[in-house]
């Protein structure tokens, strides 16, 4: 039997949430202040406000058509804001792309797995290396030796990222053909072959059986350890977001109803009335 996790302590910090007291000291990674958006008149964000610390693994629950992809769209850059301020290591990202802001830290996976299917796994990782490739057009048509020294610091790479996840065996794989686990597993390697300073999981656990779940969350916090990045992540597996987010912001149709630990969280009866559901009556 592993002994129960410690519960991280958390600080407050100005204006927005608490951080791990470990990174008290440091800037948040990002920092989203009175976030909103509109569709067509429809208010489908207000007033959201988070930061999240350089290590920190985050959760962001609530029930469905709550808003919670929606503020990965947003952090992404897959949408624009309608108000408010998205901060990346202290930067404005008004007007960004979603590959401006992937160059400048934030990579994420979808709730349905959007590999290359028909690529090998090597393939898929190297499409997520494509910021730290150097060569030109010519030395890559030409086979010039800056291409082929790119080439081999490639492979290793992505030889090394594998390995985190002791998928290295499966390089020459086609990504189609791996188990649904393991294809979720090379979509966060691909993520984090683009060197992200942030990493947004979008129910990393959807369709996963309990002991991949449970793998699932030893690699999200070895990720977290070995990449040294902060990771937030969206999911309805409640065992999973308990067992290893040491923060956790709740949504409800669109708005903020609460933030704390995990076991603030798991008490807090507005919590509990929106997300878990109303609490029966005693007789």
């Amino acid at each position: 039997m592993s002994e129960p996790r410690k519960e991280t302590k958390l600080v407050p910090v100005p204006a927005t949430n608490y951080v791990p007291e470990r990174d008290v000291d440091k800037p948040p990674i990002l920092e989203a202040r009175n976030l909103g958006i509109d569709f067509g008149g429809l208010t489908a964000l207000e007033g959201f406000n988070l930061a999240i610390s350089p290590t920190e693994i985050v959760g962001l629950i609530g029930p469905n058509g709550a808003g919670k992809t929606t503020v990965f769209n947003l952090l992404s850059k897959v949408y624009q804001p309608t108000r408010g301020t998205i901060l990346l290591n202290g930067n404005d990202t008004m007007g960004m792309s979603t590959v401006q802001v992937n160059r400048a830290g934030v990579a994420r996976t979808f709730q349905n797995i959007r590999l290359f299917s028909n690529l090998s796994v090597e393939d898929n990782v190297k499409l997520g290396l494509h910021n730290h490739i150097k060569y030109g057009m010519f030395s890559g048509v030409l086979r010039l030796p800056n291409y082929w020294k790119q080439e081999k610091q490639a492979n290793e790479r992505v030889r090394e990222l594998l390995s985190i996840f002791n998928m290295e065996h499966m390089v020459h794989d086609r990504a189609g053909a791996l188990p649904y686990g393991a294809q979720r597993r090379l979509e966060i390697i691909r993520a984090l072959a683009t060197a992200p300073k942030l990493l947004l999981l979008d129910e990393p656990a959807a369709g996963m059986n309990p002991s991949e779940t449970g793998e699932l969350m030893e690699n999200i916090v070895k990720v977290r350890d070995t990449f040294g990045v902060a990771v937030m992540l969206i999911e309805h597996d409640m065992n999973l977001v308990m067992g290893i987010c040491e923060g956790i912001c709740v949504l409800n149709f669109g708005k903020i109803i609460a933030k704390g630990t995990p076991s603030e969280i798991q008490n807090n009866p507005v919590v509990i009335e929106a997300y878990l559901g109303r609490q029966k009556e005693d007789g």
